[in-house]
């Protein structure tokens, strides 16, 4: 990737150059850096105060509810997973920071669920089912409130970054449930393969 990012602004300087627009390019780099800036600050403060709000969650108890009541749902989806299993709050609270749009946030959360669900995996060299239908669903990105994407709008300036919240839901959820029906689909279709346990007598 870093070769392609490499060769596109050789080349875009190289036709800067021939049509004596360097000037042009040199501007365009200085407020694109002074815009990524803005960004990232905006960004950073909105992470920041979500996952505070994450970690305020988890330790009032909010995580464990939050777990139980989508235990039902939970147990539709991840049949390996056990109902008390600790790895549920994990998924939960992850699905709760995508559904809020805070990509940023909802990656230590899946992470820590990816760790979890591999604690119960019985072959632990392949993804379990699991796994797979943890990694469509992250992939898929499920928005309630797309918060990074609204914070980005207005940091550029948008007068109404609210109208997109109506279209993001209905893609993200028809992306969402395709995401369940396709990981579930493809499990029934390439099982997984027994593991064979090792003979400790030989």
């Amino acid at each position: 990737m870093n070769y392609i990012w490499y060769f596109l602004i050789i080349i875009s300087i190289i036709f800067a150059a021939f049509n004596a627009t360097l000037d042009e390019v040199t501007k365009a780099i200085f407020s694109g850096c002074e815009l990524s800036i803005k960004i990232g600050l905006t960004l950073t403060a909105i992470m920041t105060f979500w996952l505070g709000i994450m970690k305020i969650a988890e330790k009032s108890g909010i995580v464990e509810f939050v777990s139980k009541l989508l235990t039902p749902v939970t147990g539709k989806i991840f049949p390996e997973v056990p109902r008390n299993n600790p790895v549920i709050g994990d998924i939960a609270m992850n699905f709760s920071a995508n559904a809020l749009g805070l990509a940023n946030a909802a990656t230590p959360m899946g992470i820590k669920a990816m760790q979890g669900l591999q604690k119960i995996n019985k072959d632990k060299n392949s993804a379990s089912n699991s796994m797979c239908t943890l990694l469509a669903m992250n992939t898929a990105g499920f928005q309630l409130i797309p918060a990074t994407v609204l914070a980005i709008l207005a940091a550029n300036g948008c007068k109404n970054p609210t109208e997109i919240i109506v279209p993001t839901l209905i893609v993200t959820s028809v992306a969402f449930v395709s995401a369940i029906v396709m990981a579930r689909l493809f499990q029934t279709v390439f099982p997984p393969q027994k593991v064979e346990m090792e003979d400790k007598n030989v």
